[in-house]
């Protein structure tokens, strides 16, 4: 809960983020927000009616204002103005970049430090006069790795100094289960077990990970693959994409060894579960699962593409995300090699501890917002 009216909070702060998907970019102001609900600051969500990110941003503990639509939270403006400004926000949080808009509306009338975080990474230029006028109203914008921070500067009408890399983070808990107990909760019987968790999407790369396991299974007889993550369109599935998968894998005879966990809350127990983590992406701008899987301990074949190895740092092997054979190769190399995949997975973690623990990222955000007050 935010902290009560009569103590000072260190600030307060407006997360914005209307997307009806369930992806990482939703899931990171629940998240950040958490953690600073948790530090003492008043925190507030926008979001849309219904959503995910409405319904998770009031069990994270902020006071949430709901609109049908981004033309209906433009529409209701006053109301909003008002809003906020009884609730004496500082700071205004954009997510998405079809949301600053009405934040830059809400900053020609009110007075608020605004912070733009891009988890894409812009590929176009935005430099004519409506960007220019938008992004004039943003006093910083945070770029998720080394590889979004290029493509900002290239592309958006701000200088180099306000526009700045902000590595995610993530909650270092360590799951000390069994893995045999979760792989027997789920279904999957014994035998080596690799997986990836994901939005399932063609971009993610669970169809060339399929490709890879069946190549794998004739020198792996018992090798078992786990997907995890929402199958729904509600929960950010690409639901065609759901279905070809479901076919090929009825095709090539692999229905009792491929297993989907559907979505979940428990990604480190899924993890854990896990032998070998596969993250196949074909383009990320961060890997929200590459340091999950770092801070379970885990060894990792990650991409060769995107911000993958930026975030690995070496401590992981990679692969050419749409070549399955060299995905097998590289997977194959860990089944073989107890002893490499145990080192590198205290390396992992050993990475995550002193990156992307979710304290430090805290610690770095409040820095920025204080630093703009």
């Amino acid at each position: 809960m935010n902290a009560p009216a009569n103590v000072v909070a260190p600030g307060s702060v407006l997360q914005i983020c209307l997307s009806q998907g369930w992806g990482g970019l939703e899931m990171y102001p629940i998240r950040v927000g958490k953690g600073l609900v948790e530090r003492g600051w008043r925190v507030f969500g926008l979001a849309l009616a219904g959503s995910r990110v409405a319904s998770d941003m009031k069990a994270a503990g902020f006071e949430v204002f709901e609109a049908a639509s981004r033309n209906q939270a433009i529409l209701r403006l006053p109301a909003l103005l008002r809003w906020m400004k009884q609730s004496g926000i500082q700071i205004v949080h954009c997510h998405k970049s079809s949301d600053l808009l009405l934040a830059a509306l809400l900053g020609t009338i009110s007075s608020f430090r605004l912070i733009f975080t891009e988890h894409m990474g812009s590929k176009r230029p935005k430099k004519d006069p409506l960007h220019r006028w938008i992004y004039g109203k943003v006093d910083r914008v945070l770029s998720i790795s080394d590889e979004t921070l290029r493509r900002n500067r290239a592309a958006l009408p701000l200088p180099a100094e306000r526009i700045q890399r902000l590595w995610l983070g993530t909650e270092l808990t360590s799951c000390e289960e069994e893995p045999a107990l979760i792989r027997g909760e789920l279904g999957i019987p014994t035998g080596p077990l690799i997986g990836m968790v994901g939005r399932f999407s063609p971009g993610k790369g669970q169809r060339e990970l399929l490709e890879a396991f069946a190549l794998l299974r004739t020198e792996f007889p018992d090798l078992q693959l786990l997907l995890v993550g929402g199958t729904l369109a509600t929960e950010g599935a690409d639901e065609p994409f759901v279905t070809e998968l479901e076919c090929d894998i009825t095709q090539r005879q692999l229905g009792g060894v491929v297993h989907f966990s559907g979505f979940r809350r428990d990604t480190a127990r899924m993890l854990q579960a896990m032998d070998v983590v596969v993250i196949p992406s074909h383009n990320e701008a961060f890997g929200l699962t590459v340091i999950e899987a770092m801070a379970a301990g885990k060894p990792i074949v990650g991409a060769t593409t995107g911000a993958v190895p930026e975030v690995l740092g070496g401590v992981g092997l990679l692969a050419e995300p749409l070549q399955p054979q060299v995905i097998a190769a590289q997977i194959k190399v860990l089944l073989r090699d107890p002893e490499l995949s145990e080192r590198l997975g205290k390396l992992a973690r050993e990475r995550a501890e002193q990156k992307f623990d979710m304290s430090l990222h805290l610690d770095l955000l409040i820095d920025i917002y204080q630093g703009l007050s």
